[in-house]
This record gives structure tokens, sequence and C-alpha cells, in this order.
């Protein structure tokens, strides 16, 4: 099974439970998985190149998804739009959508580069916190889903959802050191990042692909 991963911080603990199941489980011989930013997953996935991925939440519609997904409650930090000229962010669909949704103009950044702008003090709306604002809901960013070898991947979504992932310090010193960041600052951030999805987060989703 090929399996798609958001190249960004925010997945860092799925991709460290991912591994560790690989090894503990014996499935290395099957499962495998490609990093990319979530335009070209969402592409991979359309093409039926991976076949589970966590994909952006507005190209999530018709798609075969489990109960996880990439959840802000409030702030999130790494989706930022900034003053100036309308811009998308290439590597984006739902934040690029979301910053349409809520009518607000600038540029848009989102990922790492955006957490290291937040971080280095530079200014931007957070849009995860301009959308519970306006609703009062979490903004669901991506969701897991799969196109082929559905139970393995509902089994794996319901294991990391009841799993707490410790990350080892020797890899957030590592993935902090290549964004330019502290690990105290990259622990501190995926404390804002939920993966399970409860009513709320349902909900939300729903009223932003009803936009």
């Amino acid at each position: 099974m090929l399996f798609g991963s958001i190249s960004y911080l925010n997945l860092l603990p799925f991709q460290v439970f991912l591994k560790r199941h690989m090894r503990d489980n014996a499935s290395k011989t099957f499962l495998h998985y490609n990093r990319a930013v979530p335009s070209s997953i969402n592409k991979a996935f359309n093409n039926r190149s991976i076949h589970a991925a966590f994909i952006s939440s507005v190209e999530s519609r018709k798609c075969k998804c489990t109960d996880l997904g990439i959840i802000a409650h409030k702030k999130v930090y790494s989706v930022l739009l900034i003053k100036g000229k309308n811009q998308t962010d290439p590597a984006s669909a739902t934040s690029n959508r979301l910053a349409k949704v809520l009518d607000l103009q600038g540029q848009v950044l989102i990922g790492d580069a955006a957490l290291k702008h937040y971080l280095d003090g530079e200014e931007g709306i957070d849009l995860a916190e301009a959308w519970y604002a306006k609703t009062g809901l979490p903004f669901v960013f991506a969701r897991l889903c799969y196109n082929k070898h559905g139970d393995t991947v509902q089994k794996l979504a319901r294991t990391f959802a009841n799993t707490k992932t410790k990350i080892p310090q020797y890899i957030l010193k590592h993935e902090a050191k290549k964004r330019g960041i502290t690990s105290k600052e990259l622990t501190w951030y995926l404390e804002h990042i939920y993966y399970k999805m409860g009513w709320k987060s349902k909900r939300g989703l729903k009223k932003f692909l009803s936009a």
C-alpha cells in the first residue's frame, strides 16, 4: 500500500506512529509512504498513484474517509493571511478556499513557512482563528481518506486515534533544526493540532464544504 503524507510538521506525530507501526507489525513489506505538499498529495490521490493520504478537506467531498483529520480549535499558527496583494499558496487547496469563504484579502501562507513567519514575530491573520470567530467551530484542514485497502486504513486510523504518540527527542531536534526553530517551539505547536474528528469538527467541515 502506498501512503501519501503531507510534508509539514502538523503530521509529524502520525508519521512517527506509522513508522513505529510498520516496525512493530512487520508491515513494512506492504506499507510505504511518500511525502509532498498538500496540492501534490491531492493530485497523486486523485490519479490513484497513492492509496491513502491526508488530503485537503476541500477535495474530500466524494472520497472514502476515516474520522482522522488535521484539525485546529481556534488558532493553528501555520495557516496565515499576510497583508498585501491577493495571492494563493500553490501548495494549498483548502487554505486558499478558506480565505475566500472568509472574504479576506492578502497572501495565503501555509505550513512550516507560515509557522516560522509567526514564530519570528511577523504579522498575519490566523485563518483558523478567523474561522472560529465567524462560526464558533473547529476547522478541518485535511482528512485521512483512501481509495484502496479500506479495512487496513480504517484500522490504522482507529489505532492512531487511541494511541498517544510520543516523539523521541532526537526526531524533535532533527525536524526543528531543519525548519530553523527550537524543539520547544515544535512541541508547543503540536499541542494546537488535533486529529480525532468529533461532532463539532464534522459540523465545521460540513459548514465549510457547503459555503
